[in-house]
């Protein structure tokens, strides 16, 4: 969390054990719902990782610094575009004619995390964390700042992680697509000094929205065929 490492602990456990009840519960409600569970999981993991940038930090550690902060964009830039929309056409019915839609989102999700994320591997010191205002800032170079404006980079990755949940059949779904876009608005109109790690902390807590959405088995009314 972009607080402080303290914070940033606490938000891990909070969302990881949220992130394994609902696990526990999909696996007893219905399968369909696992890849969503895991969700608040990783975002968990993602403040975990974060925690350690602020261990790094606060230490004068660059090493530690470094690794956490790989850890944390590896959800950031690789995992969300891609597991979101795979999530989506998981729980999706087979014959939704939103489905493949869905499934191109995720082949490309996966493609453009890798873009965003792998070169990241290959030189470390594009990656670049600051303390702003108290919140750790992210920046750095992106290998497709050399194809295209870092605002149509933003522009391409919102719209893999909140447009699958926007088609979705399901009524909550929708709703938890909706609940990404007001974390990005909050995100543009208030928090821009810090706009990658508030992002990510938001997002991990409308986790929480999936965890309601399978412990009540919200997509029933739409899908009783298979939820009920």
């Amino acid at each position: 969390m972009c607080l402080s490492q303290t914070v940033s602990f606490v938000a891990s456990a909070f969302l990881v054990t949220g992130g394994a009840f609902s696990i526990a519960k999909a696996w007893a409600i219905n399968r369909r719902y696992l890849p969503v569970a895991m969700m608040p999981l990783f975002a968990g993991l993602q403040q975990f990782m974060e925690g350690n940038v602020w261990w790094g930090v606060n230490t004068g550690d660059p090493a530690t610094t470094l690794l956490g902060a790989l850890g944390f964009i590896f959800f950031t830039w690789f995992m969300w575009p891609f597991w979101i929309p795979l999530a989506t056409y998981v729980l999706e019915p087979a014959d939704s004619r939103r489905k493949p839609w869905m499934l191109a989102m995720s082949v490309a999700g996966l493609a453009f995390g890798l873009a965003l994320y792998v070169p990241h591997l290959i030189n470390p010191d594009w990656v670049q964390v600051t303390v702003n205002h108290k919140s750790l800032a992210y920046e750095g170079t992106m290998i497709l700042d050399y194809l295209m404006p870092r605002e149509m980079t933003y522009a391409i990755y919102l719209f893999l992680i909140i447009a699958p949940p926007l088609i979705s059949t399901y009524l909550h779904m929708r709703w938890f697509a909706l609940t990404i876009v007001a974390v990005v608005v909050v995100d543009i109109l208030f928090l821009r000094y810090a706009y990658i790690s508030f992002f990510c902390l938001l997002a991990g807590l409308g986790t929480l929205h999936l965890i309601y959405i399978i412990v009540r088995n919200k997509c029933t009314r739409e899908c009783p065929v298979l939820f009920a």
